[in-house]
């Protein structure tokens, strides 16, 4: 690995589902911040939308962007091509009938430096992963309850 590659931080994805009517735009403001800061960088993104009958059809951006009056036009034409059609229709597979979603993939930009270092030091990942939120409340509960 060389060059950019060198200091590139992990790769995430996250698909967001809202029911009809839900979207708000609230949390595309803080997307913008957290490119801004300069801790993630957009690799791809879409806006999906599942019908009742079961169909799936984009949404363009601008559409999104109108239904919260946040300017998102800096996200326009994110596309790396890690996300395929493919990845697209399995993450609809998901989604229920009615509801919109968001698909994103992201780099932890702020994690780039970190494992470049630890790749220096000869240190490698052997293992990753994410605790769902669900787990993490449950454990908490289960800890201050005394169990």
């Amino acid at each position: 690995m060389s060059g950019e590659s060198d200091e590139t931080g992990p790769i995430d994805y996250l698909v967001v589902e809202f029911p009809a009517g839900s979207r708000t735009g609230e949390g595309l403001p803080l997307l913008v911040d957290l490119v801004d800061r300069g801790i993630i960088r957009i690799l791809d993104l879409a806006f999906v939308r599942k019908h009742p009958d079961g169909t799936v059809e984009g949404v363009e951006l601008s559409e999104v962007a109108a239904d919260g009056g946040t300017d998102i036009a800096v996200f326009e034409g994110a596309s790396s091509g890690l996300l395929g059609r493919d990845d697209i229709g399995e993450a609809s597979e998901v989604l229920e009938p009615g509801s919109t979603a968001g698909i994103l993939v992201y780099e932890n930009v702020w994690a780039g430096p970190f494992a470049a270092a630890l790749r220096r030091s000869g240190g490698r990942v052997v293992a990753d992963g994410r605790i769902p939120l669900q787990e993490v409340l449950a454990s908490l509960d289960a800890a201050e309850a005394g169990v």
